[in-house]
């Protein structure tokens, strides 16, 4: 049986007399240059759209007085401004579902959009299925350069329908409350609603709330919102603006909430898998830019991350215990003070990489290292090669017009030995658009007499990197890794980048369509090796303003 249409959906409603109206909640702060086409986004959804509830949180940019002039002229608009701010999302949210009369509500943030059909796809699921809760795919667009990136895709992957959240308990990873379509009255009848005041990622304790009600939930592959990431914006989003020890207090606290909500509602699966998906992704997060950080930030964040995870039983770490997550709370549990953070970032990073050394303990036990030899990894003995957090290094020796791409694949406590490692399959893709910069090129792995590496050499051609993204930007351009074994079996890697005197110097080079175009290697936050490709005229003034910052710097 094959899902309906939205259209076809809609016409088999009309035709029954089902009155199934969607209200939509959009909020607001400060927000003019944006709010309208927020708005706008619903109610071009259709009739399906009963009403939209446009919250202004107290405004001073002039958005109160634009959706109160849009409301004027769109009767399916009702502007509501309120008298105080209360400094977080979740005040305002709960203003507009108050205000909503349809039978189904959903919720839209200033700076983001609704695509077409994406109302009328997720009711069709949800009266489909008879479901309380309907969701759908949310992509982030990284703006201005347009690149979109799909959250959680592995929920969304197909239609899907499940009785009870426990039955599919990633559903705890889907935090977003903007991505559902809600039945107004199971809100309503359950008293379920967001944290007041100030309160950031009160969609994580309204989504737990949400999941212990045990609603039926459907699920669709398409999409159904766009979530807009201006990392450049003067006021970023809260969960952008990461560089507070505040921030990290208010993430654990709402993770802390959602699961004793979850436990509290009988929900034991739901709650575990909330502690787990904690290892998993927030710590893994913020453990990678821990480097960025300064040492008072980085003593606090370690000392407030081992209470937290103080609070975790025995039965919270004993499923794969050398899951990068796991591992990282391992670690931070058994040191007083803040250590080894380079070797924690890589781990942290996607795919992990587990940097040397490699320590064991006298009966050969592999452990983190010798000052914490209670942090056994032990099971990376036995755990699955396309699993292993295999490190390869790095090292880009820039030439004219090419460059000396030399790699170095490391022993893992004889796991790589055994596996035989024979390739590398080295590819360039854009981060911006997603495309490979040519076809991948595959180099023999070469074993070094000490029997600890296998090396590998090839040529980058910098005649292979256009010169800027379709935005006519500067492009980024990530090394991505493919070790392949006896028998078949490979591991998908990213490179740890090494540094060196000149080896992530800018140059300046001439591409085959002979535009001159600015190369940049450098490392990012996880420690990986990546480009920047500019165009000549922005490169050249990359290449000023960099010169200039150094002069001023040394003088």
């Amino acid at each position: 049986m094959h899902p309906r249409t939205p259209h076809t959906a809609r016409d088999a409603r009309a035709e029954a007399g089902i009155d199934v109206g969607v209200g939509v909640v959009v909020i607001g702060y400060n927000d003019a240059a944006h709010v309208t086409s927020a708005v706008r986004s619903a109610l071009a959804q259709g009739p399906v759209v009963r009403e939209v509830i446009a919250v202004d949180d107290c405004s001073t940019d002039g958005s109160a007085e634009l959706l109160t002039r849009l409301a004027a002229t769109e009767p399916r608009v009702t502007a509501v401004r309120r008298r105080v701010n209360s400094g977080g999302c979740g005040s305002p949210r709960n203003t507009g579902l108050d205000r909503v009369t349809s039978p189904y509500v959903m919720f839209l943030d200033s700076d983001d959009v609704l695509p077409p059909d994406a109302v009328d796809t997720l009711l069709a699921a949800a009266t489909g299925a008879d479901a309380e809760v309907a969701g759908g795919l949310c992509v982030r667009r990284e703006l201005p350069e347009g690149r979109t990136v799909p959250w959680e895709a592995s929920l969304y992957a197909a239609h899907a329908v499940f009785e009870r959240p426990a039955q599919r308990p990633r559903l705890v990873h889907d935090t977003l409350c903007v991505n559902k379509l809600y039945r107004t009255d199971f809100l309503r009848g359950h008293g379920i609603r967001f944290p007041e005041g100030r309160f950031p990622y009160e969609d994580v304790v309204f989504s737990a709330r949400v999941l212990a009600a045990g609603p039926r939930v459907a699920l669709v592959p398409d999409r159904v919102y766009i979530w807009h990431v201006r990392r450049s914006a003067d006021r970023l989003s809260i969960s952008l603006d990461r560089a507070s020890i505040a921030n990290w207090r208010a993430r654990t606290q709402a993770c802390r909430l959602a699961y004793e909500i979850l436990l509290g509602a009988g929900q034991k699966e739901l709650a575990r898998a909330a502690r787990a998906k904690f290892l998993d992704h927030e710590l893994r997060m913020y453990t990678r830019e821990l480097g960025l950080r300064d040492a008072d930030y980085q003593r606090a964040w370690w000392a407030h991350t081992r209470a937290y995870l103080a609070e975790y039983d025995a039965a919270d770490w004993a499923h794969n215990p050398t899951a990068p997550g796991r591992l990282i709370g391992r670690v931070v549990l058994a040191s007083p003070e803040p250590r080894d953070l380079p070797r924690l970032r890589d781990l942290a990073s996607r795919p992990a990489r587990l940097l040397p050394p490699y320590a064991h303990t006298p009966d050969g036990t592999p452990v983190w290292s010798p000052a914490l030899p209670q942090v056994t990894l032990e099971p990376l003995l036995t755990r699955p090669v396309r699993l292993l957090p295999l490190t390869v290094d790095a090292e880009l020796r820039p030439r004219a017009r090419a460059a000396v791409l030399r790699l170095r694949l490391h022993e893992l406590y004889g796991r790589v030995a055994q596996a035989g490692p024979q390739a590398l399959e080295v590819e360039w893709r854009c981060r911006e658009t997603g495309r490979a910069a040519g076809p991948p090129t595959t180099v023999a792995l070469a074993h070094s007499a000490d029997g600890g590496l296998w090396s590998a050499e090839t040529t980058v051609s910098w005649t292979a990197f256009p010169g800027a993204s379709p935005a006519g930007r500067s492009a980024t351009w990530d090394l991505r890794l493919r070790v392949g074994f006896r028998g078949g079996a490979y591991r998908e890697v990213t490179a740890h980048a090494r540094t060196g005197a000149g080896l992530l110097r800018r140059r300046a080079v001439i591409t085959a369509r002979h535009a001159v175009v600015l190369v940049h290697p450098y490392i990012t936050h996880s420690g990986a090796l990546a480009l920047r490709v500019a165009p000549g005229i922005q490169g050249a003034m990359t290449v000023a303003r960099g010169r200039l910052r150094r002069l001023l710097h040394w003088h």
